[in-house]
């Protein structure tokens, strides 16, 4: 696993670290068509080092480095979010902090007696570092006399895709994934109806979860454009739901209401409608991770799945805040760590670049944006709406940035990943390049001169400096 206290100046400087992780600049580069170096500008340059290849790095790492050299006379602002540079947790600072739960009693305390236990994690698209925390929850439930047999984790990803052993393990850890039991939450089968929330949803949840005598969950807290930040009853609903309660909560009352958006909580009527669907679940204990921009947790609160939640994001508040740079001839905006779902780091785009400008967003994830989600699937299609008709309608009017882009800009989409799928979710006109020099051309034809650049280094998990709503 590459260092976590490298430092830009390792990076551009030392061989012996380019030799450790000789993928910098680069993807995968494990088929003969992919690029396996990245070639230096001509002339000066000024470089920026940026995390790519969110859990799908080389050994399983959860990232690499990736270097972008820019013409040396642009002036170049890199929009790093506030917590950019918190410390990171160690595992003795994480067994404290888990050890002083929020409205519950400690974990030990909650397992005597307990027989069998359920946890929950997120999928590969929730950039969670559940790896950093399963060591402590299972020598914690050992030590209350829960055996390995009995303990069994789930994945609660709502409406996404299955998850493989592989991609299990990169979340959890790989001796976790081998060592206990662990189960895909089915999003059209086998849930069980636990009541209606004062919104009128009608809650069917994973009824092997909702069987367990010890519930708890793991869960990452990261901007959200819907339900405010993931985490907290976001593991309940839409993670371990049966689709239709998913879509109700998803259509019925996000599309109706006004309360909604990103970093909006306390009055926010989709995150309100989770949380009932949590309660009815009844979670035991939960952990609330918030983790920067390499993936490593900088801050946990642990215990009750709302008041845990509820304390964390009044930091994550602060923390991921980043300051939008206005009128920018160019924006780089990076995906990661969402790369699945890029649009939410390609909004960046819009809030940032001016009338005629360029975006450029980088996608650099060898899975490209994930074509599995089952609601989505389900909506998209009603009315007997084909594949076809969809890839007309984003050639037509697809995507810049990402949802809501309003603004005349260009666009380029840059990925050594470069796929049929991938182009097909952008308006025609958009410039595609595999190569990072190809890009800079581009943007050297379309901006000559010394353009005014903004780079959002890890913009899938970054946001404006937006007040919480309570």
């Amino acid at each position: 696993m590459p260092r976590s206290d490298f430092s830009r100046r390792d990076i551009l400087a030392g061989a012996r670290v380019l030799a450790a992780v000789p993928l910098v600049g680069t993807a995968m580069a494990q088929t003969p068509f992919q690029v396996k170096a990245v070639s230096k500008l001509k002339g000066a340059a000024k470089p920026v080092v940026i995390p790519t290849h969110e859990f799908a790095g080389p050994g399983g790492a959860p990232w690499i480095e990736e270097r972008l050299d820019f013409p040396a006379n642009w002036d170049i602002q890199v929009m790093e979010m506030a917590g950019h540079n918190l410390p990171v947790l160690g595992p003795q600072q994480i067994a404290d902090r888990c050890s002083k739960p929020i409205g519950t009693k400690s974990l030990r305390e909650l397992a005597e007696g307990k027989k069998m236990v359920a946890i929950t994690f997120d999928d590969l698209t929730r950039t969670t570092p559940a790896y950093a925390i399963t060591p402590w929850l299972t020598s914690e439930l050992a030590k209350a006399g829960i055996k390995d047999e009995n303990i069994l984790f789930i994945g609660s990803f709502g409406t996404h895709r299955a998850m493989t052993q592989q991609e299990v393990g990169r979340k959890l850890g790989p001796e976790i994934a081998k060592r206990y039991a662990w189960l895909n939450h089915d999003v059209f089968d086998n849930v069980k109806e636990v009541g209606t929330t004062t919104r009128g949803n009608k809650v069917l949840l994973n009824q092997t979860f909702l069987a367990a005598d010890l519930k708890i969950c793991i869960s990452g807290v990261k901007v959200h454009q819907d339900a405010g930040y993931g985490g907290g009853a976001k593991a309940v609903l839409p993670g371990l739901a049966a689709l239709p309660t998913v879509e109700y909560n998803h259509t019925q009352i996000l599309t109706k209401v006004r309360t909604t958006g990103p970093v909006k909580i306390f009055k926010n009527d989709m995150r309100q409608d989770m949380i009932e669907a949590a309660r009815m679940a009844s979670v035991d204990y939960t952990v609330q991770v918030m983790y920067n921009d390499r993936l490593k947790p900088t801050h946990i609160w642990a215990g009750d799945i709302v008041d845990s939640h509820h304390a964390a994001v009044r930091v994550a508040a602060k923390t991921y805040c980043t300051p939008t740079l206005q009128g920018a001839d160019i924006v780089v905006a990076n995906s990661y760590p969402q790369s699945a779902q890029a649009f939410h780091g390609g909004l960046w785009i819009d809030y940032s670049v001016r009338e005629g400008g360029t975006g450029v967003l980088i996608v650099q994830h060898p899975l490209g944006m994930d074509p599995v989600h089952y609601l989505n699937n389900r909506l998209a299609g009603r009315g007997g709406v084909t594949q076809f008709d969809l890839t007309a309608r984003r050639l037509n009017g697809g995507l810049r940035g990402g949802r809501g882009n309003q603004k005349q800009a260009n666009m380029i989409v840059y990925s050594q990943y470069l796929t049929r799928n991938l182009r097909n979710n952008y308006r025609t006109g958009t410039f595609f390049c595999d190569k990072w020099e190809d890009a800079i051309a581009k943007l050297k034809e379309l901006h000559p001169g010394d353009p005014k650049v903004a780079v959002y280094p890890y913009a899938g998990m970054q946001h404006q400096e937006i007040e919480l709503d309570g």
